[in-house]
């Protein structure tokens, strides 16, 4: 209980909110888990009897050998997402900002884009791996992406694609603006621009009282992590809230709450 009061009383004298988020966000809206190859199998039992991993299949080499093959694994992420509701969570963070009146920040390492579709500002989001919600020439012929509106039937026992969404310049195959795993050809001027933004954002906090708040954010990859350290050890006015239910370790004056995103926050609001 104290850390959960120590937690509230960052969250009651915030000025300025800076959410940090990793996969472990989403789980409470009911998105897979993608830890391990067992979680992963779990949520795509085709491709645990491929033996495919989530590195193998977030890979922009299927688009090219197999776009069929290609589009089923990223098609149903995006039909997936967009028929998400996000979790209580989302509106908690909000509240905590919109009474405040406070200044804020999202940072994730998700491609789902759930922070935009809980109401929080488009500008205020800062993408690490792009998102599923655009698109991009493989090739690619240009630098050119266009929102995703693309509607893709996938056939869940095989995990094929019934449609291949083409790029409207050239006609070739196109594919999600993400980062994936051995990828040389993601276009990454959308999120450049974020980090431009994000970068202002900070520059004009001066001592303001910030709340990092870090929700699911694991080790395996640890862009988010690094990011919410970066803060917290750099800004003076900083407070690290890191929820996590695996790896909640961080050192004082930071604090490490040992739960799931939906429950941390929670908890929080509960002592508010």
């Amino acid at each position: 209980m104290d850390l959960i009061r120590r937690a509230a009383e960052v969250v009651a004298q915030a000025e300025v909110f800076i959410i940090t988020a990793g996969a472990g966000m989403g789980v409470d809206s009911g998105l897979p888990d993608y830890r391990g190859n067992q979680g992963f199998w779990q949520a795509y039992p085709p491709y645990a009897r491929l033996g495919l991993s989530f590195v193998e299949c977030a890979n922009p080499e299927h688009f090219q050998r197999d776009p069929f093959f290609g589009w089923g694994f990223y098609g149903h992420r995006a039909n997936l997402y967009r028929s998400t509701v996000p979790h209580h969570g989302f509106t908690l963070i909000r509240r905590w900002i919109d009474e405040r009146q406070a200044p804020y920040f999202v940072v994730t390492s998700n491609v789902d884009g759930q922070f935009q579709k809980a109401g929080f500002d488009e500008d205020a989001v800062l993408e690490v791996h792009g998102s599923i919600h655009w698109l991009q020439c493989l090739r690619p012929c240009c630098h050119t992406i266009w929102p995703n509106t693309e509607q893709i039937p996938v056939d869940e026992a095989t995990m094929r694609a019934g449609h291949i969404p083409h790029c409207p310049r050239c006609g070739g195959v196109s594919r999600p603006n993400i980062l994936m795993f051995g990828d040389w050809c993601w276009l990454a001027e959308r999120t450049h621009a974020q980090e431009a933004r994000f970068r202002q954002f900070m520059e004009a906090r001066g001592d303001a009282r910030i709340a990092v708040i870090e929700l699911g954010a694991g080790t395996a990859i640890p862009t988010i992590r690094a990011t919410s350290e970066r803060i917290g050890w750099n800004c003076p006015e900083a407070t690290v809230i890191r929820i996590n239910l695996r790896e909640p370790e961080i050192a004082a004056p930071h604090i490490g709450l040992a739960c799931g995103a939906l429950e941390g926050l929670q908890r929080i609001e509960q002592l508010l």
